[in-house]
């Protein structure tokens, strides 16, 4: 791991005076030891010259399946139940373990390409081990788990359906096995999918377990009108209500969605400290709905953002998700709501506090975790330059193509473009064949 010195940058810090000023920063090992200007070089450090560029925080996403970027391009045009029951359900069914690793892989380099640091990743219910080699050797920051899907019946294929026992100890098995690998890059969540294919009672080991071994829980919830309507044949109550009536609801658990929610579920959000991913393009395109994000930030429910997966987005940009955050409550609530400095609050240090580390990550500080973004914004879309606010630029104007080097834990993993970690040709090649393949096995079109 080499030591490295950032040159002449506009830095972008997102500490709690949101600083953004001209400077210089140094890099030893994963950690961010120093912010100036005027440093010079020390020893072997790899020097990397920013004039005329923009360093940010890497971007935290906090809902994304890594398994279903196989799967893009296959989903298009269809509402949420008929999306999980027609193509999603069936093809995660037919995953094996080179076409998970793939799939996760495939993610993973659209992730790093466009300055995403840290995910937080929901698989399928089969070979989440391959999901997490590919993450342990890409060098991403991740929270991770295998989806748990213990309700029988229905229109789930046989392949997801889980005998209860099984899937809270496969999960355990994988929790002890990656959590806190590579000091702490990876860490496990539990992830039920949502109650819809959850028993009650392995909710309450997810519960259980989840204060026992203190890691995050993420789930969806109330992300489409037709699955609360499910939810409340099934149990009496509303999404949130009965996460908090299982004890599930509190500062571990990490929600996405929440499109449709009531004033008493708000209340329980803000109150048990949950938090949620907010995911605007995934909303958008399977039509769920959008999410009162202003009355959330209003009440202090605390929010973050994510891209979701590549078959409900298209892709995986946290540029197109904070401009989508932006401009879609405009029309409703008026031009100053959800400002350009809010959503990229939500897409770093937001991100930083879901997944419990706002003291490693989320902004530029000395002391934290080295996970960077550098941009190139010295470009027409984004010009002129002179008395514009930088955070604007960034969400009104930049795009995924603007990013220039991804850095996690101090090691570059994209360098002037060039991913490091991720062999871009062999995982497009295998991305081709493993859909073909699973294409076959799940007998959709």
């Amino acid at each position: 791991m080499a030591n490295i010195l950032i040159k002449n940058a506009e830095i972008i810090t997102m500490n709690k005076q949101e600083e953004i000023f001209h400077g210089d920063i140094r890099i030893k090992d994963s950690l961010i030891v120093e912010i100036g200007s005027g440093l010079t070089a020390q020893g072997d450090e790899r020097v990397i010259d920013a004039t005329n560029r923009t360093v940010i925080p890497g971007f935290v996403q906090t809902h994304i399946h890594l398994c279903q970027t196989l799967f893009r391009g296959k989903g298009d045009d269809l509402e949420l139940m008929d999306w999980l029951r027609k193509r999603i359900w069936p093809l995660e069914a037919a995953h094996d373990e080179d076409s998970l690793y793939y799939s996760a892989m495939l993610g993973i380099g659209e992730l790093i390409s466009s300055g995403t640091t840290t995910i937080v990743d929901m698989e399928t219910v089969n070979h989440t081990d391959f999901a997490f080699q590919a993450i342990a050797k890409s060098g991403i920051r991740a929270l991770s788990g295998k989806v748990m899907m213990d309700q029988k019946g229905g229109d789930v294929p046989e392949a997801l359906q889980e005998d209860t026992a099984a899937s809270l100890q496969e999960s355990v098995d994988l929790l002890e096995k990656w959590n806190g690998y590579d000091n702490g890059r990876i860490q496990y969540a539990f992830s039920p999918r949502f109650v819809i294919s959850c028993t009650e009672p392995l909710l309450k080991e997810v519960r259980d377990l989840s204060a026992r071994y203190n890691v995050k829980v993420h789930t969806h919830a109330s992300e489409n009108q037709g699955e609360i309507e499910i939810v409340q044949a099934m149990t009496g109550m509303r999404n949130v209500v009965y996460l908090d009536h299982l004890g599930l609801a509190n500062e571990r658990l990490i929600l996405a969605h929440c499109v449709w929610l009531d004033a008493e579920e708000k209340r329980i959000l803000r109150d048990r400290g949950v938090h949620v991913s907010h995911c605007p393009g995934s909303n958008l395109k399977l039509a769920s709905g959008i999410a009162d994000t202003p009355g959330m930030l209003h009440d202090h429910v605390h929010l973050s953002l994510g891209a979701d997966g590549a078959p409900c987005n298209n892709n995986l940009d946290m540029f197109n998700e904070m401009r989508l955050a932006a401009i879609i409550q405009k029309p409703h609530h008026g031009p100053t709501t959800m400002d350009a400095r809010s959503v990229f609050r939500m897409a770093t240090i937001g991100g930083a506090k879901a997944v419990g580390m706002e003291d490693k990550i989320g902004s530029i500080e000395v002391g934290k975790k080295a996970d960077l973004a550098i941009l190139n914004l010295y470009n027409f879309h984004t010009f002129p330059s002179y008395d514009i606010d930088p955070i604007s630029r960034i969400v009104y104007s930049a795009t995924r193509a603007d990013v220039e080097t991804t850095i996690v834990d101090g090691k570059i993993l994209m360098d002037k473009g060039l991913l490091k970690t991720v062999d871009k040709d062999t995982v497009l090649q295998e991305a081709n064949r493993s859909i073909k393949r699973l294409l076959v096995h799940s007998k959709i079109s």
